[in-house]
């Protein structure tokens, strides 16, 4: 793939403004609803089994969150999930600390196994848990993996036959087949809570306008990886590093991103993942 595919999709998220129906946890809904607005999307952030059917069928994309599962929010997942399905409208799966206990591990599965999932997006841990590799994930935090996280990638992508994009010192998507990996972010990223949650609604935006979960699933995790390397060049903290991620992709322009954006092809010709430099 060449640039043009990813700033093409940012440029249709800016032009199309797609709706993002989340079903996301407590901790982050409010970062998970206002990345969606700076990245050009419209969130809706609703769980109620009432209304989950009726609201995902007017979204593009379908994002459930495992941060903080409860029964009704369970409930809602597969609700929406089945409607959503029915509708052919992608699913992006942030399976958030899958492997901390047995619950949250059966609930991801389960999720997996009864949903078409689009797009799974996790860490090292998640997706080294959830892909039967030797990791450990502590809390909601990655807590380390055995193996190489390409061939990993790939593998658990091709035995379920959806798109899985590993975070990591650099990202790995891959669809089965293909591989990318993602060269943007900045270690700041990993010192505020949430940077995981938005990347999924940020994917989840990009899968809206797109048919290729792949490219999607790459331009997601890049956005904002670029635009937290800008917010790091001008904030010293935490605190004033998150405000300036907002700020940075809201007025990132697609040819910034062209510019600046470090997606790579990796085709089992030897290329590693490296870490990334402020």
């Amino acid at each position: 793939m060449n640039e043009s595919v990813y700033t093409r999709i940012f440029e249709d998220i800016r032009s199309r403004r797609p709706l993002v129906h989340h079903i996301t946890n407590y901790v982050t809904v409010n970062d998970a609803a206002n990345i969606t607005l700076c990245a050009g999307g419209a969130p809706v952030m609703a769980h109620a089994v009432a209304e989950v059917e009726e609201m995902v069928m007017l979204a593009g994309a379908l994002v459930l969150n495992t941060g903080t599962p409860d029964p009704v929010q369970v409930d809602a997942m597969f609700l929406a999930g089945r409607a959503a399905e029915s509708a052919g409208i992608p699913i992006v799966l942030d399976p958030v600390g899958a492997g901390a206990t047995r619950y949250r591990t059966d609930l991801v599965k389960s999720l997996m196994d009864e949903l078409h999932i689009t797009v799974i997006k996790g860490n090292q841990g998640e997706i080294g848990i959830l892909s039967g590799a030797d990791a450990k994930v502590r809390g909601v935090d990655s807590d380390g993996i055995s193996g190489d996280p390409i061939t990993i990638t790939r593998e658990f992508a091709k035995s379920r036959g959806i798109t899985v994009a590993m975070s990591g010192p650099t990202d790995v998507v891959s669809d089965g087949e293909r591989i990318l990996l993602i060269g943007n972010g900045d270690p700041l990223m990993g010192c505020i809570s949430g940077t995981g949650c938005m990347a999924a609604s940020v994917t989840g935006a990009c899968i809206a306008v797109s048919s290729d979960p792949l490219a999607a699933a790459a331009t997601g995790l890049s956005l904002l990886g670029v635009a937290g390397e800008r917010a790091a060049r001008r904030t010293s903290g935490p605190g004033s590093f998150k405000t300036a991620l907002f700020d940075e992709l809201s007025a990132l322009t697609p040819d910034e991103f062209g510019r600046e954006l470090r997606i790579n092809n990796a085709q089992d010709n030897g290329i590693r993942p490296v870490r990334r430099n402020r």
